[in-house]
């Protein structure tokens, strides 16, 4: 209240912050979708990335076996993560060691795999 004992006038500009507050709110409710979307997106490819490098490193183990003698399977078995053993494939071809796993997957429906190879010759 003024000194005067006037009220101060609310009138549209009271009513008009209100549908402000409202339009924040519809922003955000629609931006929450698309931020999960977008964090089960980044994490699937933090995920795809892993298992490339995992892919590889295993890879160059089953070729160092190779080299030795030994049967490369379980050395690229060995040197992959617990959750990605059960779905490895290893193959020797020539001189070539390929190792294929799947790409865990953040949401079902997800099956990707990817592969990694390392000559098992000496260079």
């Amino acid at each position: 209240m003024f000194r005067d004992g006037r009220r101060p006038y609310v009138g549209p500009v009271a009513r008009g912050a209100h549908r402000e507050r409202a339009q924040a709110s519809v922003e955000t409710v629609a931006l929450i979708p698309v931020l999960l979307i977008l964090t089960f997106a980044v994490w699937q490819a933090v995920l795809a990335g892993w298992a490339l490098v995992s892919a590889e490193s295993a890879a160059r183990a089953a070729a160092r076996a190779a080299l030795a003698g030994s049967p490369p399977r379980p050395a690229a078995l060995a040197a992959l993560p617990a959750g990605m053993r059960s779905g490895a494939r290893v193959r020797l071809a020539g001189r070539t060691v390929t190792v294929r796993v799947r790409i865990p997957a953040v949401l079902p429906g997800f099956a990707v795999a990817v592969s990694a190879s390392a000559p098992a010759a000496r260079q």
